[in-house]
């Protein structure tokens, strides 16, 4: 008897303990990984044999970075910052990332819901007021995955004067309230910057933060993205370029990003753009469900298959397909990607998750679309080694 009474106590006692002892505090952040050094890499004889000749005859300006991993394998600038001034392109330069910037207002939002502050299945309408009774149907993944039926920027009247005229966030959320529906809302896709601004205007009733001060917040801070931005005219931006006409590139100084606020306003470099794709793919930033959602595939099953090719597949601020197929010769690997052209740029950016390769090209002429994505192709086949695509297909 007096052993269990013995035996007792000592249960009571550990269970007095549990009761008090404080709960496990939540794991701090990991640690950034050490970034490499920005210098010239050109581990990829015939990706660097391609740009010294594009490079040379101005086919093409701009930088390239191709990585495997955390291991850069390709890293170069051609080009200028600034003709007039004649000052070159460095590895640091800043680029306007155009709607690469999609991805960034498609994480916030997916951020929040992992916060359990949204949702993407909530009502547009529980976070825009006043909303239009015809948004009733529209849900949060709508907007993300280009299939709101909302009319995108572009497609509304007097598309060349807002193109031009400064907006504020509150502006350009009443002007998509005057609107009718182009089709009900998840029966198609259609690209819409529109949608990425109201979303943009989501992330700031949620967040109770400004959009871009949220993702500095969230993630670009946390992740020393120092050179990664809101476009505001005054972030030492490398200027734009165009081919128009027979005078060589003329400069796009103006911008005007106030009007694609949400859906192409950031600029960045192409060390930033790599420390930020690592995090996104690597699982740093979001978790497994809402990284699932954020690759999926949300177009409706009957969307149509693009040029006589398999249609891409529409994620949240990203899509899939085998890109490479549009090069020659073609590679099938799946690609998770996103371009930008916006007031002298062309951008893309991808990444192949079976061989871990991220490639990244920034240009800063607007008419340099098939250098762009031959260059990102030709990289990412090196790097997966496949055969090294020369040409573009139609």
């Amino acid at each position: 008897m007096a052993i269990i009474a013995v035996l007792l106590v000592l249960v009571a006692g550990l269970v007095a303990w549990a009761t008090v002892r404080p709960a496990p505090t939540a794991p701090g952040p990991e640690p950034l990984p050490p970034r490499p050094p920005v210098v010239v890499v050109e581990a990829l004889p015939q990706l660097t044999e391609q740009l010294t000749r594009w490079g040379g005859s101005g086919q093409f300006t701009g930088g390239v970075l191709v990585a495997r991993g955390d291991e850069v394998l390709f890293r170069q600038v051609h080009g200028f910052a600034n003709r007039s001034l004649g000052t070159p392109l460095q590895l640091n330069s800043r680029f306007r990332l155009a709607s690469v910037s999609k991805q960034f207002t498609a994480a916030a939002i997916l951020r929040l819901q992992d916060e359990g502050v949204l949702s993407v299945d909530d009502p547009l309408c529980k976070w825009i007021e006043p909303c239009p009774p015809a948004w009733a149907p529209i849900r949060l993944h709508h907007l993300l995955g280009h299939s709101s039926g909302i009319p995108d920027l572009m497609a509304r009247p007097a598309w060349g004067i807002r193109r031009v005229t400064p907006a504020s966030m509150e502006e350009l959320t009443a002007e998509s309230t005057q609107y009718g529906l182009q089709f009900p809302p998840g029966s198609k896709v259609r690209y819409n910057n529109a949608a990425y601004n109201l979303l943009g205007a989501v992330v700031e009733k949620a967040s109770g933060a400004p959009l871009h001060d949220y993702l500095k917040t969230a993630f670009f801070a946390p992740l020393g993205m120092a050179d990664t931005g809101y476009d505001d005219g005054a972030s030492e931006v490398v200027m734009g370029y165009a081919n128009l006409g027979g005078g060589g590139p003329s400069e796009q100084p103006d911008a005007n990003v106030s009007i694609i606020v949400g859906a192409g306003a950031l600029y960045s470099t192409l060390d930033d753009l790599l420390v930020w794709q690592r995090a996104l793919h690597g699982g740093r930033l979001l978790s497994p469900r809402s990284y699932a959602m954020m690759i999926a595939d949300h177009a409706p099953a009957d969307t149509p298959d693009e040029r006589g090719r398999p249609r891409r597949g529409w994620g949240f601020g990203v899509f899939a397909n085998s890109i490479g197929q549009r090069v020659s010769p073609a590679f099938l690997d799946r690609q998770i990607f996103h371009t930008g052209s916006w007031s002298g740029f062309r951008n893309l950016m991808s990444y192949q998750p079976d061989g871990d390769v991220t490639v990244i090209v920034l240009s800063n002429n607007f008419h340099q679309r098939d250098a762009v994505f031959l260059l990102s192709q030709q990289g990412m086949a090196e790097a997966l080694g496949r055969p090294f695509p020369t040409t573009m297909t139609r």
